[in-house]
């Protein structure tokens, strides 16, 4: 079983298309005879993307664009509405931020314009028609656990996912709302996943811990299926109940009033370690 909006014929959305889990969410929709588009920045890697899903038989529309030019966005559109509705609109594009709180304004610019600002852009762009379609839709958001848990490093990085996930949150009940749920929203919230954020840190081959960008797309399919928002993909190295248990005392430092991000407090080190013993 699969959700209704990905169907043969149906128009299918991937910002990020060009690579990783973009391009594995791709192939699946592309394999179930969904018309794919890609929506990623020009270059050599959009290019073989577009050769390698037409040579497996999908049919597929590649369109340089940058997810932080509404303009670009926008022109993307206008070129594809021959292929009929919208049915499936992934926002996927994402970049690394780097440093933290005082790196560059330009860090933080270019994080949160592609990863916040690309997705509201698109939603802005596509939903209208989607909603208006009275046809089965789904829209995905590309989250990250960091978003979640916020470890220290990129902030930047954080900021912008953490931002997504309230917005995939604020969308989600909207469309329930507008449309019933005939338009779904769903956050996908990948592991470690070898992609080209890690191949940019110079590792050439998927380690063991990573799940591979197909393993993280498979879920995602299942999940929509079954009507899930929260999509919340384990690794090779981390299960499921770990991250729940490290969700849980995140959300607890509210309710117990201890300091922000306690988790990496040095003042609570012992006791967080002693939590993630216990089997509860």
């Amino acid at each position: 079983m699969t959700h209704s909006a990905i169907a043969k014929g149906n128009v299918a959305v991937i910002t990020g298309g060009a690579s990783g889990i973009g391009l594995a969410a791709a192939r699946r929709f592309g394999g179930a005879g969904m018309q794919v588009v890609l929506l990623d920045l020009p270059g050599p890697a959009l290019d073989e993307a577009k050769a390698g899903l037409a040579a497996e038989g999908i049919a597929v529309t590649a369109l340089p664009t940058d997810v932080t030019d509404r303009a670009r966005i926008a022109a993307a559109k206008a070129q594809i509405t021959h292929l009929g509705p919208v049915s499936v609109l992934m926002c996927n594009a994402g970049r690394e931020g780097g440093g933290g709180i005082l790196a560059e304004e330009n860090v933080w610019r270019r994080t949160l314009e592609t990863n916040l600002w690309g997705a509201i852009h698109c939603l802005q762009l596509f939903l209208p028609d989607m909603m208006a379609a009275n046809l089965p839709g789904a829209v995905i958001l590309t989250g990250s656990k960091q978003g979640i848990t916020l470890p220290p490093g990129d902030t930047a990085y954080n900021i912008s996912k953490a931002a997504l996930k309230a917005l995939a949150e604020s969308l989600s009940l909207d469309l329930v709302k507008e449309t019933g749920g005939r338009v779904t929203a769903h956050l996908l919230i990948p592991g470690f996943t070898y992609t080209g954020f890690t191949r940019r840190r110079g590792i050439t081959s998927k380690p063991d811990g990573a799940w591979t960008p197909e393993q993280v797309v498979g879920m995602l399919i299942d999940a929509m299926a079954r009507g899930d928002f929260y999509i919340l993909c384990p690794d090779n190295e981390i299960d499921r109940a770990t991250d729940i248990k490290r969700i849980r005392w995140g959300q607890a430092d509210i309710i117990e009033n201890r300091p922000a991000l306690s988790r990496w407090h040095p003042r609570y080190a012992e006791a967080f370690a002693a939590y993630m013993k216990r089997d509860d």
